[in-house]
């Protein structure tokens, strides 16, 4: 066991060269490694490294950064060298490196910066955990936005990345140094705030100055590359959100055997929002996916299955399983969990649960009046009729199922306003 811990901790040596080169066609692109120089935390020397390891420690990896070349396809031009984000970070912005950062580390950021280019109206936070959120929230400040995203999924939030992008005040470092979080990244920390973090000493602390530009990374298209087991790739532009402002919504229609339907009620201004912010949120979850969100923050988030209607079923429990727990806690100071192993333990009475399970139950974990987002269509109405049977009051999702009728029913019998995105978010 002690084998296993020690590799959580080292730094695996990558064979991979300090420069690449691809060219497309002619159009030749470079990347340079991108390495710091960072005391390790076994010998306490300072050497000059790379990612801790890949995936797993036994990956070996490597980041890097765009410094060289301008690529246009088909008329499209792609990001150009010095937009760095997270493939930039130096030395001086890596104010803490913990255990030193690794993929999923650097990864978590990068699908947190993915949500938040679209949410910068406002203070907002997302907390990432194996690249998917467990949390995203707006707030009138940092420290609220940071502390509805945790209490969105404090469960999962454990161990998580934290991205906000605001400049972290000491407000929102007090609450976030009551957890256990793996990686803090901020456009800056205000005097005093980096004191109060780096008292977890494994905590990576890091700063990304580009934040605050972030809005302007909606319109550059860049190249995914998908590796495959035979040594081949699959090349495809990055995906542009077409959704900006609620005129980009369509109205939700469909013709079936030579009969129109249509949507009854409008949405909302205040549905509008949430339907924005649910549509954005989805941009960087797991496909298959169905989300719930209300008043600006997630409620259930469902990700990576294979069917929609169970994906829909497992975003509701989770919504009732986290609003249970938040319950919990707030009230006594530790979780659902564990205040239920302490009954089994004959240390507390059933009561004070029984009480939680029956206000969850009569508030459906917090889904009455949330939104419904899909990543893609509804092939059948039994996807949105789960959503329905919870409360929901508005549905986000491309269209373009041959049911789509019947999915407009489904919404018209409860009085369920719906609107369609024409753009599909599949995210593998």
């Amino acid at each position: 066991m002690s084998d296993i811990k020690k590799m959580y901790r080292t730094i695996v040596e990558d064979p991979f060269p300090p420069e690449i080169t691809i060219d497309f066609g002619g159009q030749k692109l470079i990347y340079r490694k991108r390495t710091w120089e960072i005391k390790t935390p076994d010998k306490d020397e300072v050497v000059e490294r790379g990612l801790r390891y890949g995936e797993n420690p036994d990956q070996p990896a490597a980041l890097y950064e765009l410094v060289n070349g301008n690529l246009v396809l088909g008329g499209v031009e792609f990001i150009n060298p010095g937009n760095g984000l997270v493939s930039s970070i130096t030395e001086e912005d890596m104010i803490q490196a913990g255990k030193h950062p690794g993929k999923t580390n650097l990864t978590d950021i990068d699908n947190a910066l993915n949500i938040l280019k679209f949410l910068m109206k406002r203070p907002a936070a997302a907390i990432m955990k194996h690249n998917n959120p467990s949390g995203v929230a707006y707030g009138d400040t940092v420290a609220e936005a940071y502390d509805r995203a945790n209490m969105a999924d404090r469960i999962a939030a454990f161990g998580g990345c934290l991205v906000v992008n605001r400049p972290m005040d000491k407000a929102t470092a007090e609450l976030v140094s009551e957890n256990y979080l793996e990686v803090v990244a901020a456009p800056d920390y205000e005097e005093g705030v980096v004191e109060i973090l780096a008292k977890r000493k494994n905590l990576r602390i890091v700063r990304i100055k580009k934040i605050d530009e972030l809005q302007r990374y909606m319109d550059m298209p860049f190249v995914e590359f998908k590796a495959l087991i035979d040594g081949g790739l699959i090349v495809q532009q990055s995906q542009i959100n077409k959704i900006r402002t609620k005129d980009d919504f369509m109205p939700a229609k469909a013709v079936y055997e030579g009969r129109e339907y249509t949507i009854k009620r409008q949405p909302t201004d205040e549905e509008y929002e949430d339907m924005l912010f649910g549509w954005h949120v989805e941009q960087g979850v797991t496909s298959n996916s169905v989300i719930y969100v209300k008043n600006g923050c997630t409620v259930g988030i469902g990700t990576g299955e294979q069917d929609r209607v169970g994906v829909a079923e497992i975003a509701v429990y989770k919504a009732y399983t986290k609003y249970a727990d938040a319950l919990c806690f707030k009230r006594y100071g530790l979780s659902y969990k564990e205040f239920e192993l302490e009954v089994q333990k004959g240390k507390r009475d059933r009561a004070p649960l029984d009480e939680i399970d029956e206000e969850t139950k009569k508030a459906k974990g917090g889904l009455i009046g949330a939104t419904m987002v899909s990543d893609a269509f509804f092939p059948f109405r039994d996807g949105v009729d789960v959503g329905i049977k919870e409360g929901i009051r508005a549905v986000v999702q491309p269209g373009g199922s041959l049911r789509d009728h019947e999915v407009i029913e489904a919404c018209n019998e409860a009085d369920v306003t719906m609107v369609f995105t024409g753009q599909r978010l599949f995210k593998h």
